[in-house]
């Protein structure tokens, strides 16, 4: 069991940052452990408990409110399978239970070699693509029992790193915030100088600033012609 790493501390005092109250922070503090260990671990838990002033109890009663906070060990892969009515009609049961059988695990388990998780889930809110199933919280959906065979092999294969990354992570890009956005700019992030022309960005993607640049939305006039107005 480990507690954040130097590199996370450093990004977890910038989360804490933004919020005019430390213990605002308890959430994306769990996010952040959940990515670096896989799961929650109790040490995570207490240094989070230090960080944002509250006691490791109320660290756990936060946590394990949520179904997406682990508080064990599970696979790299988390596949969640919805068993709810739209899916039920469409065979989200037999899916389930023919996952079991080519993972070799009940639903709750997790496999011998520590890759796959396998949950039954409540629904997933994508009742028009039944049946739901979601790798590590991305979305794969309508399979039938030959597609979620081949989705195993791909991830068992390495093929689809770029679409799920390992359990805990919930984005590949990490929001920064400048001094002046923050609630404590001693720990806020550096600000960024972007040209006139583009807002100034506060997201960081492998290490590089992304300029988020200006979009355009369009709105209707009174005559019902849609013109563009730039925002």
């Amino acid at each position: 069991m480990a507690r954040f790493n130097l590199a996370n501390e450093t990004i977890a005092r910038e989360i804490i940052a933004r919020y005019p109250k430390p213990k605002s922070a308890t959430i994306p503090l769990c996010h952040l452990a959940q990515e670096q260990d896989g799961y929650l671990t109790a040490d995570a838990m207490a240094h989070i408990s230090e960080l944002v002033g509250v006691t490791p109890a109320e660290v756990l009663g936060t946590a394990s409110f949520y179904e997406m906070f682990k508080l064990k060990p599970c696979g790299t892969y988390l596949v969640g399978m919805c068993t709810n009515i739209s899916c039920m009609l469409v065979g989200g049961e037999e899916l389930l239970h023919h996952a079991e059988k080519t993972l070799g695990v009940r639903h709750g388990g997790t496999t011998a070699d520590g890759m796959f998780t396998l949950e039954e889930m409540e629904c997933l809110a994508a009742c028009t693509e039944a049946p739901a199933t979601q790798v590590n919280y991305r979305y794969f959906n309508s399979l039938t029992p030959e597609a979620f065979d081949q989705l195993i092999v791909d991830l068992r294969d390495d093929k689809l790193q770029e679409v799920v990354p390992p359990h805990g992570t919930l984005s590949r890009v990490r929001q920064h915030i400048t001094a002046e956005r923050a609630a404590d700019p001693a720990h806020a992030a550096p600000a960024v100088v972007a040209p006139a022309s583009r807002m100034v960005s506060v997201v960081e993607e492998d290490a590089q600033v992304v300029p988020i640049t200006k979009t355009t939305r369009r709105t209707k006039s009174k005559d019902g012609e849609a013109s563009k107005d730039p925002s």
